[in-house]
């Protein structure tokens, strides 16, 4: 259809110039799952050399008093600012995205004595699920289950019937793993307080991609990764956010020596530090971390409004595709066309899209899979062209048009 052309889209795209910026952009690979795994930024290499050989191999052991002891709230600082809606002394980068998820699960539940509830949707993703396991049996805590649709997420109706008098704690996803689902975080944020509990956001699929709000929600926690849509690379570390009003009194239960009061005292016993830093554990990642600021100054830049502009327009336009290349195949869309209600990410659905998604990977085609039967299509805004999804939709029509003979 003359009207799915790519070729105006990327022309009229403010933000085409920047995907030049990321390294194999310009490969003839189609990556569509920038919501796994960002693709690296050019500069990023340039400024890893230079921290090798000048901060770590110039300065050595000086660089934690010149410049590394309070990197990660300054780091977190920058990611609240440019991406969470939130102001600073409120966000610390420091563990994994788990490591980071247990501790604001664990003091969130001390916060609220003589409460025995978790509430936790079953289509969560599963180390949210997992953890709140965990932690319940670990505190003596009972988990209260919210049955979702998977090709939509928690609403304002579903979460109002869960909460009540013994909820300590709601565990949230702002954009659903699977659906890209997008969760309204004002509203079930002030359910969550009409209840008398607090609220954890995960917002691994939603930062650098949607805006998010969470002063403005009254948000009380959150935690979210930083090798997605911020492009720090495998493994790169996680972010907390913990309300300032909840700062004083909070008890993180890792109580490792980064966190406490005067870390080179090496004192007898814990205590724990004042602000942000107390939900620290172990050494930072100040390695793992200079990649994140690559993204952050080049997300600054461009803003996070036009990034979700951008986003829009890639995941409708992938939804447009896929009525008209896939739905003759019966492939169905498990992602809400509505944008309010819609993340990053599209996932379409057939019964063969595992054996689609491994033919894909081998002709250099490269989405997501996610059972049951679910194609995922993460499109990151900076780095991917309306060109590159297009052809990797048509990559899909043929493999799978192929598979059904």
């Amino acid at each position: 259809m003359s009207d799915l052309d790519p070729a105006p889209r990327d022309a009229a795209d403010p933000l085409a110039a920047h995907r030049d910026r990321f390294v194999g952009a310009s490969s003839p690979l189609v990556y569509l799952d920038g919501n796994s795994l960002g693709r690296p930024l050019a500069v990023t290499g340039v400024r890893l050399a230079g921290f090798v050989d000048h901060e770590w191999g110039g300065r050595l052991i000086r660089g934690w008093d010149e410049d590394w002891f309070d990197l990660p709230q300054r780091v977190g600082d920058d990611i609240a600012r440019t991406c969470l809606g939130a102001a600073a002394g409120q966000t610390t980068i420091g563990d994994s995205t788990t490591v980071l998820l247990y501790k604001a699960m664990r003091a969130a539940v001390a916060l609220r004595p003589g409460r025995d509830e978790i509430v936790v949707d079953r289509d969560n993703f599963p180390t949210d699920r997992y953890l709140a396991e965990g932690v319940a049996r670990e505190c003596g805590l009972t988990l209260r289950w919210i049955e979702v649709d998977t090709a939509l997420g928690v609403s304002e109706e579903l979460l109002a019937e869960a909460v009540g008098e013994r909820t300590a704690l709601v565990v949230l996803s702002h954009v659903a793993y699977r659906s890209a689902y997008l969760a309204d975080g004002a509203t079930l944020t002030r359910l969550t307080h009409d209840a008398g509990a607090l609220v954890l956001w995960d917002l691994s699929h939603s930062v650098g991609s949607v805006p998010v709000e969470l002063d403005g929600w009254d948000a009380d926690l959150a935690v979210g990764c930083t090798y997605k849509y911020l492009n720090g690379g495998p493994g790169s570390p996680a972010f907390v956010y913990v309300a300032e009003r909840l700062l004083a009194e909070i008890e993180q239960p890792l109580q490792g020596w980064i966190g406490a009061h005067d870390p080179f005292l090496m004192g007898p016993t814990y205590r724990p530090a004042e602000g942000i830093r107390r939900m620290l554990s172990g050494t930072p990642p100040v390695v793992g971390m200079q990649p994140v600021r690559d993204m952050l100054e080049l997300l600054d830049r461009v803003g996070i409004a036009a990034v979700r502009e951008k986003s829009v327009g890639l995941t409708g336009y992938a939804l447009d595709l896929a009525d008209d290349l896939l739905a003759p195949l019966g492939v169905g869309v498990a992602t809400p066309r509505d944008p309010a209600l819609r993340g990053g990410h599209v996932t379409l659905v057939h019964e063969r899209m595992r054996e689609v998604t491994t033919e894909l990977w081998r002709r250099d085609v490269i989405p997501d899979y996610r059972d049951p039967g679910g194609l995922r299509l993460g499109l990151s805004p900076l780095s991917t062209s309306y060109a590159e999804v297009r052809a990797g939709l048509e990559q899909v029509r043929d493999v799978l048009g192929g598979l059904l003979g």
